[in-house]
């Protein structure tokens, strides 16, 4: 097995600091990723599989993130995917790219550039980088680094798309290969989520189906962990497109 370990350690981050610690689990990596967040003045990251045409939502192609969920909400409420300039380089494309939100808006031809730029601005993200990533089977994802800082000089991306690229690859190896499919969600799970869909609080759907506010989110945080999301909006969506909920 490769010591991504070693081979990153060696890499000073702009806070002179380097990576330290074992990358032997989805934790080990996030650490890192926050890490390397940190250091170049990013406000968080996400690490994306690359949506096909078919796929309508943000939130459910995060395979690991730090970015809002209110964030992946509205971006997904927006509709914005579909004529993402982004999603479309992207599939396209493997070389590194900044963003810009507001540069981006103007490239939109759906009429949502406006609505695109809300979204990134509320979650003080106006800025990044994409970097593209792949695994040995030649699957396709990207790292994304988002906030409000300056815009990276060329020396910053061609250092975050060697880190990338390190990260990622240990992040396939250590992903749980143990993922169990929608049919083992429970009645309640499935009912909890329609209810999150529907907009209501853990609060509501306590009310609504007479349980605690512990049971509603261990309910929820079940079925988090079964469809292998990072997050309430991530299982929502996933749920939407597995048809357990309309």
């Amino acid at each position: 097995m490769i010591d991504f370990t070693a081979d990153m350690s060696s890499l000073v981050l702009p806070d002179g600091r380097s990576i330290r610690g074992p990358l032997g689990s989805e934790d080990d990596i996030k650490r890192v990723l926050n890490q390397v967040s940190e250091a170049y003045g990013f406000r968080g990251f996400m690490v994306l599989a690359i949506p096909d045409t078919g796929c309508h939502s943000l939130a459910a192609q995060a395979l690991l993130t730090t970015w809002a969920s209110e964030f992946l909400r509205r971006y997904d409420s927006a509709g914005l995917i579909d004529g993402s300039p982004v999603i479309q380089r992207l599939r396209r494309s493997t070389i590194p790219f900044t963003y810009d939100a507001h540069q981006l808006a103007r490239r939109r031809l759906d009429g949502k550039g406006e609505a695109a730029i809300s979204v990134f601005e509320h979650a003080n993200m106006p800025r990044g980088v994409y970097l593209p990533v792949h695994d040995a089977a030649g699957h396709r994802a990207a790292i994304a680094f988002g906030g409000d800082r300056p815009v990276v000089s060329n020396d910053e991306l061609q250092a975050l798309n060697l880190l990338a690229g390190l990260v990622y690859s240990r992040l396939t190896e250590v992903r749980p290969r143990d993922r169990r499919g929608p049919g083992s969600l429970s009645r309640r799970e499935i009912e909890c989520l329609r209810w999150a869909a529907a907009g209501k609080t853990t609060i509501e759907m306590a009310r609504i189906m007479a349980l605690s506010e512990y049971t509603v989110n261990h309910y929820l945080n079940r079925a988090t962990r079964k469809l292998d999301s990072v997050n309430r909006v991530q299982t929502v969506a996933k749920a939407m497109r597995a048809g357990l909920i309309n």
